[in-house]
């Protein structure tokens, strides 16, 4: 696993291999920040279940102005730590070693708004709707700000995003991982 472009272009990335953290793919990585790159420049993002950190760390090296990176996991969040300090960018990151939930509710209260939310959790866990609900009812976007799903189960999650009050504007196919690019409809400039 390696940064693909920036700053950091082509440090190696630490990652740990197991069920509870599972690295994006390169390829995934490389079509995802090909669709997104001209919005990234001076953008806010929150990289929810972070794993190895490669996803904000991308983001920072590609221009982010800040990444904030949840993860639980106490290993993955060492790795954080040791994948910010290889790439230079541990100054523009905020880590929360947090459940979700509770991490949503920090950013809430501090009022911390975001451009891009990459909304990757372990994909036996069904969780991905759920947070979007929660960065929806706690107002966690910027006008025009974005979300991005993650998933090897597209079927469940549009089903399931049926239910909220969110635009569906994209989604690409890699394999058997989806990416469903998000946007809230009541936040949404016409």
């Amino acid at each position: 696993m390696r940064v693909i472009s920036g700053t950091a272009r082509g440090t190696k990335l630490n990652s740990i291999d197991n069920i509870s953290t599972r690295p994006t793919l390169d390829r995934v990585k490389e079509s995802l920040f090909n669709i997104i790159q001209s919005k990234i420049a001076n953008a806010t993002i929150l990289d929810l279940f972070s794993g190895s950190g490669a996803i904000a760390i991308e983001f920072l090296s590609r221009g982010a102005q800040k990444a904030y990176l949840c993860e639980k996991n106490y290993s993955a969040i060492k790795m954080i730590y040791e994948n910010l300090e290889k790439t230079k960018l541990e100054k523009d990151a905020v880590i929360i070693g947090k459940d979700y939930k509770k991490a949503l509710e920090i950013l809430a209260n501090q009022n911390i708004k975001f451009d891009f939310v990459y909304i990757d959790p372990p994909y036996a866990a069904d969780i991905a709707v759920n947070s979007v609900s929660r960065i929806l009812s706690l107002n966690l976007l910027k006008e025009e700000g974005n979300l991005i799903i993650e998933t090897d189960d597209e079927k469940r999650e549009l089903l399931e995003l049926r239910e909220l009050d969110i635009d569906v504007y994209d989604i690409r196919k890699y394999g058997r991982v989806s990416l469903i690019f998000l946007a809230d409809k009541s936040n949404y400039k016409k």
